[in-house]
């Protein structure tokens, strides 16, 4: 236990010497960082169809965190689709495996009169659903799960990059 705590302890310090910044760092007086606090101000306008939902909805819990109702000042919209590829072919040319492809646009803009886009991305995930035969419902179940994994993933990405973005452009290491 003593070695762990140790070794936390150098890694800590080894990142703190090359001038790593935790992305939500909070500032100096304890409060929400740069990162934090422009995230807590961004509306997720709708996306359609219920992978849209599922990102939306993850989107916002990450966005609102521990926010006490911030005024929203961006609007964020999101083209989010969802393919796929058969990957475990048989001889009979029927997929037992399908590779799933969770691709998102967005672009981040001001709630200004004039709707100026302040900066724009792309995330991808992927993952895979073994195809069973007579069992419906359970693929059915996994397929929303899988839905749901790809949906968080997409949004950790996005919620990277406008952190990422915001914290550069608040310019400071404390925000």
């Amino acid at each position: 236990m003593r070695r762990r705590a140790l070794l936390a302890f150098g890694a800590g310090a080894a990142l703190t010497g090359c001038g790593f910044h935790p992305v939500y760092m909070p500032t100096a007086s304890g409060q929400a960082g740069a990162a934090q606090r422009e995230l807590a101000a961004i509306h997720v306008e709708l996306i359609p169809d219920r992978p849209g939902q599922l990102l939306r909805q993850a989107l916002q819990d990450r966005f609102e965190g521990a926010s006490d109702g911030a005024a929203r000042h961006y609007d964020l919209s999101v083209a989010f689709w969802i393919s796929g590829e058969g990957i475990a072919i048989l001889n009979n040319n029927t997929a037992t495996r399908v590779r799933l492809i969770a691709n998102a646009t967005w672009t981040l803009s001001s709630q200004d009169p004039a709707h100026t886009k302040i900066t724009n991305g792309f995330a991808i995930a992927n993952d895979g659903l073994n195809i069973l035969d007579n069992q419906y419902f359970a693929a059915d179940l996994e397929s929303e799960a899988l839905t749901r994994r790809l949906a968080d993933a997409v949004a950790d990405q996005i919620t990277i990059q406008l952190a990422t973005f915001f914290r550069k452009r608040a310019g400071g290491l404390n925000g």
